[in-house]
């Protein structure tokens, strides 16, 4: 199930101003061990050591084949690819192009796949506000039965797909100021 808490817009510049929009509460982060624990307590032949080797070394394997300027898919979870995210304003031409200049960095970008898809995360069913299970409002009060505020905020990224603009897939931030 994935929780979220209400977040207002506070920027009075945007034509959102006082809108409320969801925000994920992320409750931990897996690591490599913790994901080959779960993976081997699904009736596996491999051992937790053997599944951390293989998720390991697929890792290596994929920040070596984006550097080499291909795109890695994995079924059902996402196409991994590299952005570029470009200078404000760009070069007036060629000539006046430098990497120095024009380039402010790259970035990795994960466009879901299958089940991954919103279609197939199947939002609708799996959302639930976390005051509701912890008692804790978006803003952080609470009825005496909650054990925090927001423990995650926005996990950012871009995983929708985004394949255009200037730098070729979207960041973390939304431009909502809250």
């Amino acid at each position: 199930m994935i929780r979220y808490i209400l977040k207002q817009c506070k920027n009075v510049k945007q034509a959102i101003y006082g809108k409320l929009f969801a925000y994920p509460v992320i409750e931990e982060t897996i690591n490599e061990d913790d994901l080959a624990e779960h993976m081997a307590s699904h009736n596996t032949p491999f051992s937790q050591g053997a599944i951390k080797g293989m998720l390991t070394d697929m890792v290596h394997c994929i920040h070596e084949l984006l550097l080499e300027g291909k795109n890695v898919k994995i079924s059902n979870l996402a196409i991994f690819s590299i952005g570029i995210k470009n200078a404000k304003g760009g070069a007036e031409d060629e000539e006046d192009f430098s990497v120095q200049k024009n380039i402010q960095g790259v970035k990795l970008r994960a466009r879901a796949t299958g089940i991954m898809l919103a279609k197939g995360l199947k939002l609708n069913a799996t959302l639930k506000k976390a005051v509701a299970l912890t008692g804790v409002s978006s803003t952080g009060s609470s009825n005496g039965s909650g054990t925090g505020g927001n423990t995650g905020g926005s996990t950012g990224g871009s995983t929708g797909g985004n394949t255009g603009g200037n730098d070729g897939g979207g960041g973390g931030d939304d431009g909502l100021d809250i």
